[in-house]
């Protein structure tokens, strides 16, 4: 469906008629964005033999094993870049990530991972493969509301199923609460998840809190009406707790939401990831496994991880990473016992970068920027790829790798590229090549950062654009960053970077064509919108 046309201000003004500089599209069901399109004209023999070389080193995984290989993909929450032991914190900043320091150490390290600014957004990246905005979905979803995950929408769950392969979601799925838009309804086998965010957890907590015989502080959500029935009875908007769904039979709750269910859910989740691993183990078919963790939401401090040796207990997104990182060890523990490690890819990633509104129970990033914004301590998050055997370990690697990303590796992984829908952009990009092949051979150079429907800031290769509203005189409003120079994005001044003017503005007009060509799902805009 042809989305309502935006007013376009500022540099917009300009970019939009900038000229269309790439040539036609490379023969494929895939359909890339407009940057990657003359990418993969330019380095079409050199990728050919990379990828027949590929193709071999998969070949013989699969003799091997007879199966294609399984995959993991671990999605953090609120885990920002500088958090974790790897990434300059650990317990310098009162967080111990001994496992996960691990992991990233076993394999290699993202130092510029991308996500979406937040949680709903990044979501929907991972599952389709798209910028949020195309699918439909333009804000962080809330109780009630009724966007979500489109049905028409192909989410890698989907494809891999088509591919063989068992599916299985756990955790925190927070892309709509509606049925259609439900994990067993979207390409999982089987799913155990929670609909919503962390603050849920806390609302269920305000009444209990201020009834307390002494109140110690403030409640997060200290306007919040009474209980979740009292809440459900002035507004009608019911909150479902712990959610098991299985393809083709439905829902059911298993468990009300609680103030505690936080913890809970993270600890079952780990019980039933370990048995569905050992369970797939000794299936004759591969297993793709997606694990939404709930841990750094502010809602949960569990009690026996709360004062591990070096940690911050008074933050309670300490804790929860601290549980999580015991989790990771369990997860690939079991992987080693059942004696697929070799044959499988893991990655963990964040799907943004930290929130301070809740400090100090939050997590933190050495870059400029939170949770919500684009710089770069919103978007750029830490990550990290394992698979023994296929990734060389000790790696770190600064090629630019998207979230969108993850689905088209899987798709490539499990070879049902030919599954990949060919009428409507695919953000994501093929980038195997970089966790087998190590630093330099990303196949990305650009990336796109969104803020709800608007184009906010771009990247091409090492600068990145903010774009400002209005003009200056019938100067472009921006900041432009050399990202590598000035990771912390201090020193925008836009005189200096005005060679860059008609080069992004091509970039972005090229981006802008190609959503002329495959326009975006209809989007209702604004905070309180339903589609």
């Amino acid at each position: 469906m042809m989305n309502k046309r935006q007013s376009l201000s500022g540099i917009f003004q300009l970019i939009v008629t900038a000229p269309l500089v790439f040539g036609s599209v490379v023969a494929s069901a895939y359909q890339p964005d407009a940057p990657h399109e003359k990418a993969r004209q330019a380095n079409a023999k050199a990728w050919a033999k990379q990828d027949a070389d590929i193709d071999a080193r998969l070949a013989k995984l699969e003799e091997r094993f007879g199966k294609k290989p399984n995959i993991i993909y671990i999605l953090g929450d609120d885990v920002g870049w500088g958090e974790l032991g790897s990434y300059l914190g650990g317990k310098l900043r009162g967080t111990p990530t001994p496992n996960l320091d691990r992991m990233a150490a076993e394999g290699l390290q993202f130092l510029s991972h991308y996500a979406e600014p937040s949680c709903t957004p990044t979501r929907l990246a991972l599952l389709t493969g798209r910028h949020p905005v195309r699918t439909g979905v333009d804000i962080v979803l809330w109780p009630g509301q009724k966007q979500g995950l489109a049905p028409a929408e192909v989410t890698v769950a989907e494809l891999l199923s088509g591919a063989g392969y068992h599916t299985a979601m756990f955790g925190k799925w927070h892309v709509g609460d509606l049925e259609p838009h439900a994990p067993e309804n979207q390409g999982f086998d089987y799913a155990y998840y929670g609909l919503y965010n962390g603050a849920i957890y806390s609302w269920a907590n305000q009444d209990a809190f201020y009834k307390s015989q002494t109140l110690d502080g403030v409640g997060h959500f200290y306007d919040f009406p009474g209980t979740l029935a009292d809440y459900e009875k002035k507004y009608g908007i019911k909150i479902l707790g712990a959610l098991e769904g299985r393809k083709g039979r439905g829902r059911r709750e298993v468990a009300r939401l609680t103030s505690e269910s936080m913890v809970e859910m993270e600890a079952r989740s780990i019980i039933k990831i370990k048995r569905f691993i050992q369970d797939k183990a000794k299936s004759d078919k591969p297993f793709f496994l997606y694990w939404a963790s709930y841990a750094q939401q502010m809602a949960s401090s569990p009690r026996e991880y709360r004062f591990n040796e070096g940690l911050d207990y008074r933050n309670n997104q300490s804790a929860e990473l601290a549980q999580h990182d015991d989790y990771i060890r369990q997860l690939l523990d079991t992987l080693k016992q059942a004696g697929i490690e070799e044959n499988t890819l893991v990655i963990w990633v964040s799907d943004n970068g930290p929130m301070y509104a809740f400090w100090p129970n939050a997590g933190y990033s050495w870059l400029r920027g939170e949770k919500g914004e684009v710089y770069e301590g919103g978007v750029r998050t830490p990550g990290f790829a394992r698979w023994p055997g296929m990734i060389e370990p000790g790696q770190t690697a600064l090629d630019l790798i998207s979230v969108t990303d993850l689905f088209v590796m899987a798709a490539r992984i499990a070879g049902a590229e030919d599954a990949i829908p060919s009428d409507r952009v695919i953000d994501g990009i093929n980038q195997l090549p970089l966790l087998l092949e190590g630093e330099g051979n990303g196949r990305r150079n650009y990336l796109f950062h969104y803020s709800g429907k608007d184009l906010a800031a771009v990247r091409m290769d090492e600068h990145k654009l903010h774009i400002k509203q209005g003009s200056r005189g019938g100067l472009p409003n921006m900041e432009i960053y050399n990202i590598t120079r000035d990771p912390g994005e201090k020193f925008g001044a836009m005189y200096s970077q005005l060679w860059a003017v008609a080069p992004f503005q091509r970039l972005i007009g090229s981006h802008k064509q190609k959503i002329q060509e495959f326009p975006h799902r209809e989007i209702r805009s604004g905070l309180f919108s339903n589609k």
